[in-house]
Formats: C-alpha cells, sequence, structure tokens
C-alpha cells in the first residue's frame, strides 16, 4: 500500500458514512438526517464533493453523552397531531388551532393516501411550550387567535419553509449557494423580478437545495407539494424578495456567476460548514414587514452578536 492509499483509508476509517453512523447511534437514517439538521450531529464534507461524512470522535461523543441511546433519539422525535395534543394533554381540535395560528412549527410534512398533508413537530418543542404556555392550554381561545382562525389563517407552511430555508442557510457560508437557497421558496417569476441576469438565474437553478427528500410520483400528490414549497403570502414573499437581493449583492462582490466560455475563471466554490448549535426555527406572520432586512441579514447579525460575546468572555478570562 502507498503512503498516499494509506492516509486515504486512515481518513475514511475516522469518518463514517451516514448509514453507518446511523447504525451505530441507534438512529433510523430519516432520524439522523433530521439530527443533523437541528445541529445535534455535526458533520464533516465528504471528500472528491462525496455526501457528508460524520467523523467517529463525533460519534464516539454522542454515544458517551448521558442517556445515549434514548436522549438523542427523544431530540429528534416526530409526532403528528393526534400525538401531539396527547403530550400536551389538550385536544386535537386545540393543538390544530394553535398550529394554525404559528405558535407549533412543523419540522417534516408528508402526504398520506389521500394526498391530505400530515405535519409533523418536535416533540421536545412541544413540551417546551407547554411548559412556557400554559395558559394557551386551557380555557377560550384568546380573541386575537379566534380573529385569526375566522379569516382561514393557516401559518404551518409558511413556517414550515422558514425553518428549513434557515436550516439550509446555516449549513454554507457561500453566497451563490445561500441566494440558491432562498430563490427555492420563490416561484420563477419573482425570481426573474429580482435576478434580472439569465446567466445568474442558471447559475442558481444549479445550486439549488431540495426542500424535502424526493418527489411523489403522481402529479396530483406533486402539485399538492408544489404549492407548499414555495410563499404564498404578500408578507412572506416580500421578506424573501429582499433577502435574496441582498444575498445576490455580496455573491457578486465575491464572484460573478459563471459563463458561457469562462467556466474555468468562475468556477463556484462550494464552501460547506459544519452544523454546530440547534437553529432558531424561522416564523413569518402576517401584518409583518421585513422593514429593507432579509433573514440572511437577520441570521449574519445573530452570529455576529455571538462571536462579539465570546471574545468578551475569553478577555475577561
Amino acid at each position: 500500500m502507498t503512503v498516499k492509499e494509506a492516509a486515504k483509508s486512515g481518513g475514511a476509517l475516522r469518518s463514517l458514512a451516514l448509514g453507518r453512523a446511523a447504525q451505530e447511534l441507534g438512529l433510523k437514517r430519516g432520524e439522523l438526517d433530521l439530527a443533523v439538521q437541528l445541529g445535534h450531529v455535526r458533520t464533516t464534507p465528504g471528500g472528491s464533493g462525496g455526501p457528508p461524512r460524520i467523523d467517529r470522535q463525533e460519534v464516539d461523543r454522542l454515544r458517551g453523552a448521558g442517556g445515549f441511546p434514548d436522549a438523542l433519539r427523544e431530540r429528534v422525535r416526530t409526532v403528528g397531531t393526534m400525538e401531539g395534543a396527547e403530550l400536551v394533554s389538550i385536544s386535537p381540535a386545540r393543538f390544530t388551532r394553535l398550529a394554525r395560528t404559528g405558535h407549533f412549527t412543523p419540522v417534516r410534512f408528508y402526504l398520506n393516501r389521500y394526498r391530505a398533508v400530515v405535519w409533523l413537530y418536535l416533540a421536545e418543542e412541544l413540551r417546551e411550550f407547554a411548559l412556557a404556555h400554559p395558559a394557551l392550554l386551557s380555557g377560550r381561545t384568546p380573541p386575537a387567535l379566534r380573529a385569526l382562525l375566522d379569516v382561514g389563517e393557516d401559518r404551518r407552511a409558511r413556517n414550515w419553509r422558514g425553518r428549513r430555508l434557515g436550516l439550509l442557510l446555516r449549513v454554507t457560508e457561500d453566497p451563490w449557494q445561500q441566494a440558491a437557497a432562498i430563490a427555492s421558496v420563490l416561484d420563477s417569476a419573482t425570481v426573474a423580478e429580482v435576478v434580472t441576469d439569465p446567466c445568474e438565474r442558471s447559475h442558481l437553478r444549479v445550486l439549488r437545495p431540495e426542500l424535502v427528500p424526493g418527489r411523489p410520483d403522481t402529479p396530483a400528490a406533486r402539485e399538492v407539494v408544489e404549492r407548499l414549497l414555495l410563499a404564498d403570502h404578500p408578507d412572506e414573499i416580500l421578506w424573501h424578495r429582499v433577502s435574496l437581493a441582498h444575498a445576490l449583492r455580496e455573491a457578486r462582490e465575491l464572484r460573478p456567476a459563471p459563463r458561457p466560455g469562462a467556466r474555468d475563471e468562475a468556477r463556484p466554490v462550494r464552501r460547506e460548514v459544519s452544523v454546530r448549535s440547534r437553529p432558531v426555527p424561522v416564523a413569518h406572520h402576517s401584518g409583518r414587514s421585513p422593514h429593507g432586512r432579509g433573514l440572511l441579514a437577520r441570521l449574519r447579525l445573530r452570529k455576529k452578536r455571538r462571536d462579539a460575546g465570546q471574545v468578551g468572555r475569553d478577555g475577561r478570562g
């Protein structure tokens, strides 16, 4: 075995493929994917542009944590409406009302056999909500929430999109990839209004991430899913338009989009970063406007504040 082959073999042994890591952590593959998205499990970029991997040290850290494997599994446990209502000791109808008004943010969804959307929520978040807001779990529905329900308000899809986009923005520092993630929740006509250059739109399509794994087979089911993926409220659309314009300005400053005949000069630089902290869901509420600051700007401001706080603590030490 050559030195190069030995080094390559040693690197493979120090990291695990996602399927193998899921087995060692006692998780189903879907549970591991969710744990990675939520920042509970750190990944490293795969070699030669391959899928991400998990370091052996990270697996050992998780296996050595208290309560393993039940504690880790519980952190990614998802529940539907019936089980979620039982978990917080309320009726399924009240649970649905709270979810429709944005108090519970879905983390996933699927279509049942009747092509109805089934929203899934993190059990851990539901328990935290019940402890923090006991008044909303009993008694009459507050008038403000009742007014929203009377006009058909339903923020579940909107809040899921905001959460999913927030997760995507946290796993890359490349502004073109961030712009592509934001563009993925806008329809093509809106994207064309913000991104007027055809080459830039083409580049964003190439980098566009998948919001959901796979797509349904039947046209009717695909139509249902497509409606869930795109922003549909005026405030939400405006929010993402502003965020896309901001990300696009930063991307152009870093490097131009590839153009025909100039691929080598403008090859995208994919800079993956490990997810290291639990992300905060990004919810969009009716009647609230972006006021000129997009989602990307808010995320970076939060990061700067966190870094500044760390510097202050180090100085006092």
